[in-house]
């Protein structure tokens, strides 16, 4: 593979854009980001993995709107490419996608350094990811988040996957990008529920370890979802949190299972809604997740009520919900959650573990968790369910 080149800081600034480099010794690599920053990525790929052809992993939605100019900026660098187009949504992070995906790539003829590149949001990013991970025991990997919530959280990191009848992402590999390129700009082309699904994961590094940064959240969601210079600070903000938590644990053998708050309680819910997009997508589960992770900590005496009741009013106030209720159809109960989690990749020899909260800004991994209390609270969580529809 082909060592990285850092972009020069000289041609960043000149483009207006913003870099966050994400240090991990010989697997390091930056996160530039900006309105624009798509045009040149012919340009920086070319620099960073020179010579290469590339793999384009898109879906069908990604191509309409970004492909085209993807493409013409590969041309402009004499970047080799084929495209691959696959349907959109979760439903795409499966074993047969998987293997479609791995064999178009050797159909392209492309080898051990040539580059799969992802155009997409956060299931473009973990099926690519994993098929560049696996493809000849490893190619070189782009990210070109297309989302919101794959602009902050699932394009850093070298977290790969897909998702089987057992659970979330529990196939997969740590296999590191080689760059990361997050264009602002291709979020106006969002829906509203798509960007609100990847402020959850904004919200979250407030939550989880910066009470400032909620504090600043609090008091500019708004031109956040404006799309003014606000957008870009959220965004480059919370890629520095990601990635000095990837710098600092890597395969996530501590610290990072922070960047879990609310997934526990959030991948169980897409489970059982079968990854229905229609009923609920990754950062809404993510929300109602992390108000139960407040509200379970309330409940154990970890956390203040005033507390709980803050993170519910903010996501509540930018349209996220907070609620098994504001998930349409009926839930099951709560021991088929409990079967869920418990095939959670955070489990430990039998045990749960849950990110839990002493206050906003002050998440810790708890292990060994009493599975007898969890379903208590989240038998609880159904009555409210019940009782709201």
């Amino acid at each position: 593979m082909v060592a990285n080149v850092p972009l020069d800081a000289a041609d960043a600034e000149a483009c207006g854009l913003t870099r966050v480099p994400v240090d991990l010794g010989a697997r390091s690599y930056e996160i530039v980001i900006g309105r624009g920053a798509l045009a040149e990525a012919g340009a920086r790929i070319a620099e960073v993995l020179p010579g290469s052809r590339a793999a384009i992993v898109t879906d069908e939605t990604v191509a309409g709107l970004h492909l085209e100019a993807l493409r013409a900026s590969l041309d402009a660098a004499e970047v080799g490419h084929e495209v691959i187009t696959i349907p959109a949504g979760e439903a795409s992070k499966c074993f047969s996608m998987f293997q479609t995906v791995c064999e178009r790539v050797l159909d392209a003829k492309l080898e051990r350094g040539d580059a799969v590149i992802a155009l997409g949001g956060g299931v473009v990013g973990d099926l690519a990811g994993f098929v560049a991970a696996s493809v000849r025991r490893g190619m070189p990997f782009v990210q070109l988040p297309t989302s919101l919530l794959a602009q902050v959280d699932s394009s850093v990191g070298g977290k790969t996957g897909i998702n089987v009848r057992h659970g979330k992402n529990l196939i997969g590999a740590f296999h590191q990008p080689s760059l990361v390129i997050a264009d602002t700009a291709v979020l106006d082309t969002l829906s509203p529920r798509e960007f609100r699904a990847g402020y959850a994961e904004v919200a979250k590094y407030g939550l989880l370890g910066d009470a400032g940064f909620f504090s600043w959240l609090e008091a500019n969601h708004a031109a956040v979802f404006a799309g003014g210079p606000e957008r870009e600070e959220a965004v480059a903000a919370s890629c520095w949190a990601k990635a000095a938590v990837v710098a600092d644990d890597e395969r996530e053998a501590g610290r990072r299972a922070l960047l879990n708050l609310g997934h526990t309680f959030g991948h169980a819910m897409e489970a059982v809604v079968a990854y229905d997009g229609a009923r609920l997508v990754h950062g809404e589960g993510v929300a109602i997740g992390m108000r139960m992770a407040f509200d379970f900590s309330v409940e154990l005496g970890l956390c203040s009520p005033e507390d709980g009741a803050r993170v519910e009013t903010h996501l509540t106030a930018v349209g996220l919900p907070t609620t098994l209720a504001d998930i349409p159809g009926q839930m099951p109960p709560a021991e088929t959650f409990l079967d869920i989690m418990a095939q959670d990749k955070k489990v430990s020899r039998g045990a749960l573990t849950f990110v839990l909260v002493r206050g906003i800004g002050e998440a810790f991994v708890e292990r060994g968790v009493d599975p007898a209390r969890v379903r208590e609270f989240l038998a609880r969580e159904l009555e409210r369910e019940s009782a709201a529809r």
